[in-house]
């Protein structure tokens, strides 16, 4: 059934397609949501005619749709909504034990069958191509992602929300990759919106290597960045006109802050964050193909994108386990995305305007806001807020130190 949102003029179909770019892509990703809703007159966040989501941004378009608002994300980053289930990184970061702990029982099979292959054919084969053998028992994912799908499942059961596609107000398309065939599926379509949105969401951020693929059907589905960044032509063939894009994954450019002593900052921070910024630089390459492609094959849609410059390199070297650095990457997303929004206002206002969205120079041009004051919560700078009757801190800290217990053992 098509939306009939109160700041919806006849006709207008506007879509939304989200990225991925893990937690702090989430983070990012509700600052400039925040910051869009906040800034552009008409534009209802909840009440948009076509959602599309991969990975992180699948666990947002997942929640904006089910009529949480960015505003209200943007609270729950640091303290609870009044009946929300509490929501803390070790939501995204819990080890997978059970996964760990099945590839370990392989190990005394696996050392047999490479003593027998080297006692069977010795010159056939050197002592490490046997031990090659091993690399099976290796755990296909460090940290369990079922803690994300029980946490959407217990969210969306509220009042008024939905685990169901068939259910929803507006349509909403997750997108996962099939690692046996490297297609695409496209949750929320005819034959796949069976499936439980938070299932969906769950497979659709499974990123290899990071978190086990998820079995749906017999089919193992892994993060749907895998095949394209933000999957904008799906919302596109919906009859979208106008489709709102927000990409966290730009590849850091340190540039001439970073020569001398800092010339070396990414190589210093180890093997994750070089990884980081090659997966970044090779995921915003094919973006930017894609996206020059869509003013062809539509050419009665207006399509734009919001993204960080690539010179904040802040976001890109942060812990989300720590509570002011979630504070700070969704403080730059949301001051980052009105400072974009005034600097392309010539190109941008009379595109929005066609839509039925204005401007509001006033929210743009006052200096002093947050996108925490936007929200009620001008103490959030406060190192410490309250959750239930443990802070922030303490149910981090916690978090993180089982991370590190499971590390070692």
């Amino acid at each position: 059934m098509a939306p009939t949102g109160r700041h919806r003029t006849p006709g207008r179909r506007i879509g939304l397609a989200l990225a991925g770019g893990g937690p702090e892509g989430a983070v990012y990703e509700i600052g400039a949501l925040r910051a869009l809703e906040e800034s552009l007159e008409g534009l209802d966040l909840s009440d948009l005619h076509v959602y599309v989501g991969v990975s992180a941004g699948a666990f947002i378009a997942a929640s904006l749709v089910n009529g949480i608002t960015a505003a209200q994300m943007t609270r729950a980053l640091v303290t609870h909504e009044p009946g929300e289930h509490p929501f803390v990184p070790s939501t995204f970061f819990t080890p997978a034990y059970r996964e760990w702990f099945k590839r370990g029982l392989m190990v005394p099979g696996l050392l047999f069958d490479v003593v027998r292959k080297l006692r069977e054919a010795p010159r056939d084969q050197t002592v490490m191509e046997a031990m090659t053998r091993l690399v099976r028992a290796l755990p296909i994912g460090i940290f369990d992602n079922e803690p994300i799908r029980r946490f959407l499942a217990h969210s969306f059961a509220l009042k008024g929300r939905s685990d169901d596609f068939r259910q929803l107000r507006h349509k909403l398309l997750v997108v996962s990759t099939d690692l046996g065939t490297g297609h695409a599926i496209r949750f929320g379509e005819p034959g796949w919106d069976h499936v439980p949105i938070s299932r969906a969401v769950q497979a659709s951020t499974a990123l290899p290597g990071i978190y086990p693929p998820v079995n749906i059907e017999g089919r193992d589905c892994v993060d749907g960045v895998l095949l394209r960044t933000v999957h904008a032509s799906v919302a596109l063939e919906d009859g979208a006109d106008l489709l709102l894009c927000v990409n966290p994954l730009v590849p850091a450019d340190l540039g001439e802050e970073a020569l001398g002593q800092r010339n070396d900052t990414i190589v210093k921070r180890g093997l994750p964050t070089v990884l980081s910024q090659t997966f970044r630089t090779l995921i915003h390459s094919r973006l930017q193909v894609g996206m020059s492609t869509y003013a062809r094959r539509f050419p009665t849609a207006d399509v734009l994108l919001f993204e960080p410059a690539r010179t904040e390199y802040r976001m890109f070297f942060t812990n989300m386990f720590s509570f002011s650095s979630r504070k700070k990457v969704c403080e730059l997303a949301y001051q980052s995305t009105r400072r974009d929004l005034l600097r392309r206002r010539a190109e941008l206002e009379p595109v929005l305007e066609r839509h039925g969205i204005r401007y509001r120079m006033n929210v743009l041009n006052d200096p002093r806001r947050t996108v925490w004051s936007g929200v009620g919560l001008e103490d959030a700078a406060r190192p410490e807020q309250v959750v239930g009757t443990r802070t922030v801190a303490e149910s981090l800290g916690s978090a993180l130190e089982q991370l590190e217990a499971a590390l070692k053992d």
